[in-house]
């Protein structure tokens, strides 16, 4: 008996929480009751903007009149759909007319016509130098200016530099910078008189960084890259806003089969097995317009980190590259 008493004299009974912030120091008091709030008000500001961007994304294309290069690549057909049902007068480039109809006729079906407009087309191939006087023409006679070009065109070949003819080399570099250039300069007479305008890139990110057997390839995207940033502090004045989105490869389709590669550089250009899917492209193409964000990388780290390293750090880019060369002809042997 006199044990259980020692036992109930020692029994305290648990203070509440309010009493416990009563003996607390008054500024941590403050802070406990204020995180919560804070937290609370982020969340609610975030979820805010989300739904007031989501919004705008679909107001913000409407009735200007947009270009897109190669409308019949999957970026160019999702640009197209999100573009065409957020009511932009639409004026679709590319190298077939007769797959431009389909393209046309796919979205008219999957559009309401009574709050979207026809798009116009106009045959693109910045392959043919030649041509390029008369489409710049056609593209400005559609509707007598434009408000949003966007350059989605591309020419790819991967291959040992020496194995590369000065014919292809040449191609590669009318399809990847002297057609974006010269289309861009016969627009931009028009777009500094309107005193307004926006040129948007899609561009790899061998734009920034350079990956073995890409030579020419590489060599067009660091030309187009140059010139659009330099172009992007001469136009500013006129109120023409210039924007380059560098990407490390856009997929097909969302269902495109991914091939493996056992070198180590291959890690510089691959997102996931898929790479970007054209509508995640398209939706941070929408987000670039709206925001008017001068440059934007869609890319994991390591490709991220590469392009520092390739500044800070340029011994060591090249000692990686050279050791992915290395590994994928160790890897042919085998």
């Amino acid at each position: 008996m006199v044990v259980d008493g020692e036992m109930e004299s020692n029994v305290t009974e648990p203070e509440s929480f309010w009493d416990y912030l009563q003996e607390m120091d008054p500024v941590w008091t403050t802070t406990v009751l204020l995180v919560p709030f804070v937290v609370v008000l982020t969340a609610g500001f975030f979820y805010l903007y989300g739904v007031i961007a989501g919004l705008l994304s679909k107001t913000s294309v409407r009735n200007k009149v947009v270009v897109i290069t190669d409308a019949l690549s999957g970026l160019g057909k999702e640009c197209a759909g999100l573009f065409h049902k957020g009511g932009a007068r639409l004026i679709l480039c590319g190298k077939s007319w007769e797959k431009l109809e389909e393209l046309v006729d796919d979205l008219a079906n999957a559009s309401d016509p009574t709050v979207t407009f026809p798009p116009k087309l106009v045959l693109l191939d910045f392959g043919d130098m030649d041509s390029m006087p008369e489409a710049i023409a056609e593209i400005l006679e559609c509707y007598g200016c434009l408000d949003i070009l966007i350059f989605n065109s591309s020419m790819k070949v991967k291959a040992p530099a020496q194995t590369v003819s000065l014919e292809m080399d040449k191609l590669l570099m009318d399809n990847n910078y002297f057609g974006p250039v010269t289309l861009a300069k016969g627009v931009l007479p028009s777009m500094i008189s309107r005193r307004s305008g926006h040129l948007l890139l899609v561009n790899s990110i061998q734009g920034k960084i350079a990956v073995p057997f890409r030579t020419a390839y590489a060599a067009s995207k660091h030309a187009v890259q140059a010139f659009f940033d330099c172009l992007r502090a001469e136009v500013e004045e006129y109120g023409i806003s210039v924007s380059t989105i560098n990407h490390t490869f856009i997929s097909r389709s969302a269902s495109e089969a991914s091939q493996s590669s056992r070198s180590i550089w291959s890690l510089l250009y691959t997102k996931k097995p898929l790479g970007v899917s054209p509508d995640e492209a398209a939706t941070e193409i929408v987000k670039t317009l709206n925001n008017k964000r001068k440059e934007v990388v869609i890319a994991p780290s390591l490709p991220k980190v590469a392009i520092y390293a390739r500044s800070f750090f340029p011994n060591v880019f090249f000692a990686v590259m050279a050791a992915g060369v290395n590994n994928a002809a160790a890897a042919e042997k085998i």
